[in-house]
């Protein structure tokens, strides 16, 4: 397997010259076949995005149904190489969502060369067999996820380069994820997410966290500090350099005249202005947990109500598994119930928001999708997360900022930027940057109050009054 760490590509020009034109990447070029291949996308883009989109090294953590989505849509973008980390075994559960695992139709696709599926030699791991109604075809059970995903990633884009790294994510030093100019993390527990963060963080590498919980799920993004340039014509009010937001400012602005499409038949093409931005990020741990809702929420009382309810669940499961060692809740433990809802019920009133929103029907619905996936989830979560992945990588649409709660009840996804006072960006984590493996121990996990008298969950579920 090549090795990452070799696969550096600096692209993301975080806390670089705001006056750069964002130029595509030193010695990348387009190639005719390439333009072929990409033309759609291209004309949404651009020829420059494109090119650093091909330029990019991706790592993909935890290879499920979550990640099959976004791993199939960075593939069929054209990134330069990606990297599945996964240290688990496919089981027949995983068969249920991740199309990424049917089984092969070659034989020798089933398994990369000279690998064992049990971990022995080669060629004297246990027989997998086939699945019934599959005649010869082999079955995936058994084998490493991300070798079992690669040959049908593969298929999807030749021109890909695609690694399959067998590892746990907790053996990698930051130096690994040096290698990536992206690094996407799904379906981990927060403590594994804020060890790669902050590795992400000591290396200068963007970062993405996602989850999903069958009809619930999120997405989180820690790009530190990031730059992206808008092209639009110029209004009555020309664009200035300056703050717009607490995270995002205008860091440049240029004219380029005579390139508008003009007001109307036989009129002057318009000036249009392409406008620098810079957004400003906080870390997972920080954003998980510790911030509040912005001002613009706090001051409405109908914005608050607006707030999915969902935010406060995802808050609470996080809290529950760092005081389980990674454990979630279980819906049939009465003792794993109250706990969740106590919870919850901490969460909802720390962020301000109505207590009437936190329906008990929503926490048990909740609770009862942890550990589901569901396919349409997925598609929506992974074609969301990579697209975010593709505007930041071409540089040239306003990225996520910084949590998106995703509610399939409601089919609604919305975003919500989460940032503790002080500084932000690359002055909120000053970290020595020759560390070694971190390991999360129980100092990590943050200490929090029980409320005397949380609400009882209903005994079925069904509209509360």
């Amino acid at each position: 397997m090549a090795d990452p760490s070799a696969l550096t590509v600096p692209i993301l020009h975080n806390g670089g010259d705001p006056q750069a034109a964002i130029p595509p990447p030193a010695g990348r070029t387009v190639t005719a076949d390439e333009i072929a291949l990409y033309d759609r996308q291209i004309r949404l883009w651009g020829m420059a995005a494109q090119a650093k989109i091909q330029s990019a090294n991706v790592l993909l953590i935890t290879i499920r149904a979550l990640a099959n989505e976004v791993a199939k849509n960075l593939v069929l973008a054209g990134v330069a190489s990606l990297t599945l980390l996964d240290d688990a075994r496919v089981t027949e559960a995983d068969l249920g969502a991740q199309f990424l695992l049917a089984e092969s139709e070659h034989p020798e696709e089933a398994a990369p060369a000279g690998s064992s599926p049990a971990g022995g030699k080669p060629g004297h791991g246990p027989d997998h067999g086939t699945r019934p109604g599959h005649g010869t075809r082999p079955s995936p059970v058994g084998l490493n996820r991300a070798e079992a995903a690669l040959p049908a990633l593969q298929r999807l884009n030749p021109r890909v380069r695609i690694h399959a790294d067998t590892a746990g994510v907790r053996s990698k030093p930051p130096s690994y994820f040096a290698g990536f100019d992206v690094v996407i993390a799904t379906d981990l527990d927060p403590d594994a997410l804020h060890l790669i963060n902050t590795a992400t963080r000591v290396t200068g590498r963007a970062f993405y966290a996602a989850g999903m919980h069958g009809l619930y799920g999120f997405i989180f993004s820690d790009l530190i500090e990031h730059d992206f340039v808008i092209r639009r014509e110029v209004g009555n009010v020309p664009a200035r350099r300056g703050p717009e937001t607490r995270t995002r400012a205008v860091v440049a602005v240029s004219t380029i005249d005579g390139s508008g499409a003009g007001s109307g038949a036989g009129s002057a093409p318009r000036p249009v202005e392409a406008v620098t931005k810079r957004e400003l990020y906080s870390t997972w741990l920080l954003a998980s947990d510790a911030a509040l809702l912005p001002p613009e929420f706090t001051r409405s009382r109908r914005r608050l109500r607006s707030v999915s309810p969902v935010l406060s669940c995802l808050r609470a499961l996080w809290a529950f598994m760092q005081a389980h060692a990674g454990r979630a809740p279980s819906p049939s433990s009465r003792d794993d119930l109250r706990l969740f809802t106590q919870l919850a019920t901490l969460k909802h009133r720390a962020l301000s928001l109505p207590a009437e929103t936190l329906r008990p029907d929503l926490l048990r619905s909740f609770l009862q999708n942890l550990g589901c996936e569901l396919a349409p989830t997925a598609a929506i979560l992974g074609g969301q997360l990579a697209q975010d992945v593709i505007n930041v990588l071409g540089q040239t649409q306003q990225p996520i900022q910084n949590m998106v709660v995703f509610d399939g009840n409601t089919m609604e996804a919305p975003m919500y930027a989460f940032h503790p006072d002080g500084a932000l960006g690359a002055g909120l984590l000053s970290l020595g940057a020759d560390l070694g493996p971190v390991v999360p121990g129980p100092d990590m996990m943050p200490a929090f109050a029980m409320p005397t008298a949380p609400p009882d969950l209903p005994a079925q579920p069904g509209p509360s009054n």
